[in-house]
């Protein structure tokens, strides 16, 4: 008997309709075959599939077992689809005769017939809801992740034997009620910028880059304060808006990083590879694609501490993403794009032992030493960031004093207030802040008066600037001036814009 289900893969950010087929042919010599471009994981399914079914009280046929997963030139991979083959199965013998039409099944068997949590369920509960289908069977420790998603019902199933008495009717499954995501959850952070002494140029440097989402590097001898002060970002950045945890819940579901206690990303993202990561750890792939850190990183901060450290050709993978938020990984199979509008702040030492320049302590770098290692960085990517902070040593002095800091929730204010000027700029755009800016709208919104003119034109042709370098110069003026409450950008944003610009 021929029998079709509904389950889901995973493409991507995005997901496809599978459809399980199943047939029985008692008449040939006993098989269990699966085609349909399953992966390895999937080809075990026969042997998980089959203890399953028999150590939950029912039979497995005899004979031939055939079962396809359509599309056949779309790859299957990882083992989402034992729930729905061995569902198949039973109806396909019988067993069960439930209406199946409306509903899609996922989920992992083990040996005894539990359901195990899969990864990638956010996007399949979005897809259900697109698709208007009304019934979602997931692994119970996934229930709170797809509850985010309203209008559908979706059923924790916790055993085999359990789905199964479900569909028969006998002990029906309660649907997991919708989590409604709250706002108004207090977040906690380990560091603050009251904890900062001393740095103002670089915490002024670092308030401009939270209201504007531009990108920062910090410059200095080692243990003046640059990796803390990168990790107080977040406690400045504002809160994120329903739908931005969801597109950041959405990319952790699918790279496996949700836990049953924490469904959703509720806070920013801080990601901080170390200099040892590989270009696919970094910007996503395999062989397969997913997500990479500046995915993870999205909407929130990719801190790359000992810039220069990194290999040149992985710096160098970030051109594309810096540049439009984005990050295109092509292979044979296909093209695939992730979100990657992250913040970047990267912190690096003046020469390889980190004195160069320092009033206090003797560099013991050769001049070739100091110029190699700075030139690990290239032009183009020094270009796309938008300031750069030199921070030097602190003395003791400035370590000892008493005055009470500005913390990171007055700080946080002035970002929301200018983040809510951007958004009304950008109201009937696909952009949030002032950095996503093209040409086009940097034309629109960063106009200049006569004095702002001449100072810019004397800065390009002074510093040699390139057109890149001259819009990110207004966008930063424009932040500049959102956090004073400016209508119009004036001579001193410009200025104070300038001074961010590498000095050669």
């Amino acid at each position: 008997m021929f029998v079709k289900i509904n389950s889901c893969a995973n493409v991507g950010l995005d997901c496809a309709l599978v459809n399980v087929e199943a047939d029985i042919s008692e008449r040939q010599q006993s098989a269990f075959i699966i085609v349909g471009l399953p992966d390895i994981a999937i080809q075990e399914a026969r042997e998980r599939v089959r203890f399953a079914i028999v150590n939950s009280g029912f039979d497995f046929p005899r004979g031939k077992v055939a079962v396809n997963l359509a599309p056949a030139d779309l790859k299957k991979e990882g083992p989402s689809y034992d729930l729905p083959i061995a569902i198949c199965i039973l109806r396909a013998t019988n067993q069960i005769t439930a209406d199946l039409s409306d509903s899609i099944f996922i989920g992992e068997l083990a040996l005894n017939g539990e359901v195990r949590p899969i990864n990638g369920v956010l996007p399949i509960a979005i897809f259900a809801k697109e698709k208007g289908i009304k019934n979602l069977f997931i692994p119970s420790e996934n229930a709170a992740e797809a509850a985010l998603i309203s209008d559908i019902n979706i059923f924790p199933v916790v055993s085999f034997n359990h789905m199964i008495l479900h569909l028969q009717g006998i002990q029906k499954i309660t649907p997991e009620p919708h989590n409604i995501l709250s706002l108004s959850q207090p977040q906690t952070f380990e560091t603050d910028m009251a904890h900062v002494q001393g740095q103002e140029h670089a915490k002024r440097a670092l308030e401009i880059a939270a209201a504007g989402g531009h990108n920062i590097l910090f410059y200095g001898p080692p243990g003046s304060g640059k990796t803390l002060m990168a990790r107080t970002m977040p406690t400045i950045l504002p809160p994120m808006e329903t739908e931005e945890m969801l597109e950041i819940t959405k990319i952790y579901s699918i790279a496996n990083l949700l836990t049953k206690e924490n469904p959703v990303i509720m806070q920013r993202p801080f990601r901080s590879p170390h200099h040892t990561s590989s270009g696919a750890a970094l910007v996503g792939g395999g062989k397969i694609p997913r997500p990479g850190e500046i995915s993870l990183a999205h909407r929130g901060v990719l801190f790359l501490d000992e810039f220069p450290e990194f290999p040149r050709a992985v710096i160098e993978n970030l051109r594309q993403p810096l540049e439009d938020g984005i990050i295109s990984i092509s292979r044979a199979q296909g093209t695939l794009t992730f979100p990657a509008r992250f913040t970047l702040i990267a912190s690096q030492n003046p020469c390889p032992c980190g004195y160069y320049n320092d009033p206090e302590k003797n560099c013991v770098c050769s001049a070739g030493q100091i110029l190699k290692y700075q030139k690990k960085i290239s032009g183009p990517i020094i270009d796309r960031i938008d300031l750069h902070v030199d921070v030097p040593r602190i003395n003791f002095e400035k370590m000892q004093e008493n005055r009470d800091n500005e913390s990171s929730a007055q700080i946080r204010q002035r970002v929301i207030a200018a983040r809510k000027i951007q958004c009304e700029r950008f109201s009937d755009s696909n952009i949030i802040y002032n950095g996503e800016m093209s040409p086009i709208q940097i034309k629109r919104f960063c106009e200049l008066d006569a004095t702002s003119i001449e100072l810019l034109k004397s800065a390009v042709n002074r510093l040699h600037l390139s057109a890149r370098s001259f819009h990110r110069i207004l966008k930063l003026a424009r932040t500049i001036a959102d956090l004073s409450g400016n209508e119009n950008i004036n001579s001193n944003n410009i200025a104070e814009a300038l001074q961010y610009r590498p000095k050669n």
